[in-house]
């Protein structure tokens, strides 16, 4: 069976008799391993098409336990996201962390709409990459049904005056409640209303949004340890050069 679907690479593994098996995010069928024989340098459609931060269309030939691509081609090319040093760490990043927490063969087309929005914001952004990246993994939280509890403990259901953000139990919870001290973070309503503004507003609205150094190492430890935690997103080896 033949399938035409875009798709964006998340990457790529060398395997035997010259052929490479692309892990691509693709609008229709999800997150999916397909070999390929098609050239991996030089400037054709397909060569560019396999290249990271590339949107583009693929013919896909679906066989009794696996895929090929038959074709590619570019639909658009993020290529300024290769041009900066810090743009492209915190894009690999995000192509890394979002393959390690999708599941394979699951259609997933409001995130890879994310996906692809996050890199033409990314490409044209001049800083606060990391604010972004933050803004991106907080709506993906969304997405995969692990969104932090902001509204009242997570625990009793109280509102909360002096909240302190549980990774274990999904969100705040009250000084009452608070048990495991390894897994829980003292925060301010600023970091509350951080994540509020986050997932009630357009990646779009942020990029002229940059948080603060302290605050937004303070906001990315906690989310790479939420997602740790929850979608088991840890050890992703580009996390140390962003």
């Amino acid at each position: 069976m033949r399938k035409d679907t875009e798709g964006i690479v998340l990457k790529e593994t060398k395997t035997v008799y010259n052929r490479r098996m692309i892990h691509l995010f693709t609008k229709d069928y999800g997150k999916i391993s397909a070999g390929t024989s098609l050239g991996e340098r030089g400037k054709t459609k397909s060569a560019l098409a396999l290249q990271h931060f590339t949107f583009g269309r693929y013919v896909i030939h679906e066989g009794r336990n696996s895929y090929n691509i038959d074709s590619a081609e570019v639909l658009r090319s993020f290529y300024g996201i290769g041009e900066n040093v810090d743009k492209y760490f915190n894009g690999s990043y995000v192509l890394e962390f979002t393959g390690r927490v999708l599941e394979e063969n699951i259609p997933m087309p409001a995130v890879f709409d994310l996906l692809v929005e996050f890199f033409e914001l990314l490409e044209s952004r001049e800083k606060g990459f990391g604010t972004l990246v933050l803004a991106y993994q907080t709506k993906l939280f969304g997405h995969l049904g692990v969104m932090p509890f902001l509204d009242r403990c997570s625990i009793c259901g109280r509102p909360v005056t002096e909240p302190m953000f549980s990774i274990k139990d999904g969100g705040i919870v009250c000084r009452g409640c608070a048990r495991d001290e390894a897994l829980i973070y003292p925060v301010g309503f600023d970091i509350i209303d951080t994540f509020r503004y986050f997932i009630s507003n357009p990646l779009k609205k942020l990029e002229n949004i940059a948080l603060k150094g302290e605050t937004g190492r303070f906001m990315q430890q906690m989310i790479r340890e939420y997602a740790a935690y929850h979608l088991d997103a840890s050890n992703i080896k580009s996390e140390s050069m962003v």
